[in-house]
């Protein structure tokens, strides 16, 4: 089964990191990452732009795009990993090792219901 292993923060602390700050994150990110992307078993990560640039399409037809998130929380989805485990516990157990490193971070694990892979997908534009 596919999960979804969601990244929220305080947006404001993250803006607030120097470079140097950011890129050490990252790296102990992208290092917890490898032995589950090298077994196969991470999908795809992102790490989302600020929220303020985030918009929200809702309504009926073709629907009315508001500038948004609108969030009531003082954290905000800022990146997801996608992960391949055969069970509940294993998608916590991956997601503990993304917060060991990243001990700020709050994450949300959810099944994925639907996964449409996109092959080539931001190969080719930067």
């Amino acid at each position: 089964m596919l999960y979804a292993i969601l990244a929220y923060h305080v947006e404001d602390e993250i803006l607030s990191w120097s470079p140097e700050q950011d890129a050490a994150v990252v790296a102990k990110v992208i290092e917890v990452q490898a032995p589950m992307r090298a077994s196969g078993l991470l999908g795809p990560a992102a790490r989302l732009d600020e929220t303020r640039k985030a918009r929200t399409l809702r309504g009926p037809g073709a629907g009315m795009v508001l500038d948004g998130p609108f969030s009531e929380t003082k954290e905000q989805l800022l990146g997801f990993h996608l992960v391949d485990c055969a069970t509940d516990d294993e998608a916590v157990a991956a997601a503990r090792k993304l917060r060991a490193v990243n001990p700020s971070a709050v994450y949300e694990i959810r099944p994925v219901k639907l996964y449409v892979p996109a092959d080539g997908f931001g190969t080719t534009r930067g």
